[in-house]
């Protein structure tokens, strides 16, 4: 069966199902073609709370993402494809390690990424995704008075915040980070510029300084297509700086432009776990309790509290 053949089944199935299928902008380009709704975490987590009104949510995204729509939506079925996929960032922080920055810390306001475990979210005073961070962080120095606040578990994300606000960010822990975004270095910006040298180079803020000040634009996947989708007419090239996802969605949307990625190979493998089939099933089989993501009672309510803070402040 060929691809297209496996999509024009899922959409009959679709029609026939009351299930909404989400999908991050790393998802294979075959994923992000059935899905309902695509988009970064921010926004994903915003659909998944205003707009997917179906007893079912099919999440093609990593674990926390498919945890954070389960706590907002703690009456409904939500279902990960591969259960497999998973955020190797969000293993750099656990609960344990949040309570003793807390300990340490303690007139200090805990800022926790979205990519953590809805364990560590509930141990958290408010949630952040890579597009609000330098938001979230500004208003948590007004609300609670401070001049710095505890931040993970990406600490480039939390560096990025700190450079933009002005803010100092305790990183919790201090080395974590995207396997992704962090290999992408001085050296290869400085190659793939010399090879396409009028393009604008846009990056994600959860790779190092260094590469973040050569940068045109640093921002969130939805903040890269954004920039992409409205610049002038005369800016053709792009240089994408973030898993190829988001490129071959970009390259579809927008033929006439151009776009090359910073580095070869910039995949999140977790992301890419996920596939036609798969969906298929559970579109077949909805009630398999094998792929449903529910958190537990007690830690969502503890959890839905910085998760609906982050929205309000967004």
């Amino acid at each position: 069966m060929t691809v297209k053949q496996l999509q024009n089944e899922i959409l009959n199935l679709k029609r026939k199902v009351d299930i909404t299928i989400l999908a991050h902008y790393y998802q294979a380009i075959e994923i992000q073609e059935i899905a309902d709704f695509l988009g970064d975490s921010l926004i994903l987590s915003r659909i998944a709370k205003e707009k997917a009104n179906t007893e079912y949510i099919i999440f093609a995204g990593v674990d926390f993402m498919a945890e954070t729509a389960s706590i907002i939506n703690q009456d409904k079925h939500v279902l990960l494809p591969n259960y497999d996929s998973c955020c190797p960032m969000a293993a750099y922080l656990t609960p344990e390690k949040v309570r003793e920055f807390k300990k340490n810390y303690p007139e200090l306001p805990a800022v926790v990424y979205v990519n953590s475990t809805a364990a560590v979210k509930a141990e958290c005073d408010v949630c952040c995704t890579s597009s609000n961070a330098v938001k979230i962080v500004k208003a948590m120095k007004e609300v609670h008075n401070v001049d710095a606040v505890l931040f993970g578990p990406d600490a480039n994300l939390a560096d990025y915040a700190e450079q933009i606000s002005k803010i100092k960010t305790i990183k919790m822990p201090e080395n974590g980070h995207c396997y992704v975004h962090s290999q992408i270095t001085v050296e290869d910006i400085k190659a793939v510029r010399k090879e396409h040298p009028i393009s604008k180079l846009l990056v994600h803020p959860e790779c190092v300084r260094d590469v973040r000040n050569l940068a045109d634009f640093v921002g969130s996947t939805a903040q890269m297509y954004k920039y992409a989708k409205d610049s002038p007419s005369e800016v053709q090239n792009f240089i994408i700086g973030t898993e190829e996802g988001l490129l071959e969605r970009m390259a579809q949307d927008f033929p006439n432009k151009n776009f090359y990625v910073a580095k070869e190979k910039l995949i999140c493998h977790n992301m890419k776990k996920h596939n036609l089939e798969l969906i298929k099933y559970l579109l077949e089989n909805p009630e398999d309790k094998n792929h449903e993501v529910k958190v537990p009672i007690d830690i969502a309510k503890r959890a839905l509290i910085p998760i609906e803070k982050m929205l309000s402040y967004s």
